[in-house]
């Protein structure tokens, strides 16, 4: 905070009748000069302090919607606080951070949601279209970005001009073009593939048909037979992935889905239990084994989610940001699973990889 004061000369020029006259007339004045100088001086001090002050606290919360352990969540979140801090918000001094973590459970996210709400904070940011759901139902005024979500069409007006309280970063899964992306991936690294289940969730799995024309169509031409798989439950996940792998040829595609991302480990571990062969949609899976995905940078959203936040807080409005879609997709392939399943990877896909995990 800057500040600055004026002073202000004030001169008399007055004929004197007499010398009495003047003499009494210039001890006034300098009466009068000595109080402005004092009320100048009391004005000042005060308008000096407050310069030096910081701004004052602001307040942001956070709704995650995966649990607090889950380590890549935890990367995310950094990259979000990094970015903060480069645009000059410390938390502690003039920015605090009340953060939420929901672990995909429905009851829990409404929870804290209102929780979050009812603090007031200056602006919120929420990650998932479920979280952002719940968010959006407690309050059409205090700004919310979010990162994560696939289809932001029940929350803002339009993407260019969101017009409400709401805006953000979306998810790179939004493309319905990349479930047949998806599918040729898994052939070309996997060509014996006859059968693929779509594994997901019905409750959280918001674009399931919107990626199914391309899904078709893909396999169609590959001559693979594709079905889908939902589960409501973390113990039906097995069940699924079992089935795949009791005729040669099975192979399964993780949709993009937050019941996934959480179940993540159970599901790469099912996956190398059984030999089946995986696609998935980011590269969270991929690094701790899984055998390849392809998606956007998810890191990407929550760094450029803070400079959201930033403008918000300095007096921007989020119907006036507009909704961004990624442009930034990888590849990422794991080598050391790949031998594990008996599969040689193609030097054509070696070759577009954006990294191969060894």
């Amino acid at each position: 905070m800057s500040g600055f004061a004026s002073r202000h000369a004030f001169q008399a020029a007055t004929p004197c009748l007499s010398n009495a006259t003047c003499s009494s007339f210039a001890n006034h004045i300098e009466r009068r000069q000595f109080i402005f100088a004092l009320g100048s001086a009391a004005i000042a001090l005060p308008l000096a302090a407050r310069a030096q002050q910081p701004d004052r606290m602001r307040l942001v919360g956070v709704l995650m919607a995966y649990v607090e352990s889950d380590s890549t969540a935890q990367s995310w979140l950094a990259a979000f606080r990094a970015a903060l801090a480069k645009l000059g918000w410390t938390e502690g001094s003039n920015l605090r951070i009340e953060l939420r973590w929901s672990a995909d459970d429905a009851d829990r996210m409404t929870t804290l949601a209102k929780e979050l709400i009812d603090l007031r904070p200056d602006a919120i940011f929420g990650v998932t279209t479920p979280a952002i759901a719940a968010l959006a139902r407690e309050t059409r005024t205090i700004p919310i970005v979010f990162a994560g979500v696939s289809d932001p069409s029940g929350f803002v007006a339009n993407l260019a001009h969101p017009g409400g309280n709401v805006t953000g970063f979306m998810s790179g899964n939004a493309d319905p073009a990349l479930g047949g992306k998806w599918m040729e991936l898994l052939k070309q690294i996997a060509p014996r593939t006859v059968r693929v289940a779509l594994l997901f969730n019905p409750a959280t799995a918001v674009l399931l048909q919107s990626f199914m024309p391309s899904i078709q169509a893909a396999a169609s031409s590959l001559a693979v037979q594709v079905s889908a798989a939902p589960v409501h439950s973390k113990d039906e996940i097995e069940g699924v992935i079992a089935a795949q792998a009791r005729d040669p040829g099975g192979g399964l595609i993780v949709m993009p889905d937050v019941f996934n991302d959480v179940n993540r480990e159970l599901i790469i571990a099912l996956a190398a239990r059984y030999s089946v062969p995986t696609m998935y949609f980011n590269r969270f899976f991929s690094e701790p084994g899984g055998l390849i995905s392809y998606g956007d940078v998810r890191s990407e959203q929550f760094r450029l989610a803070a400079g959201y936040i930033d403008r918000i807080l300095k007096g921007e409005k989020p119907a006036d940001l507009p909704v961004q879609v990624p442009t930034k997709f990888e590849l990422i392939i794991n080598l050391k699973t790949a031998k594990a399943l008996g599969l040689t990877i193609p030097d054509k896909l070696l070759a577009i990889a954006d990294e191969v995990i060894e």
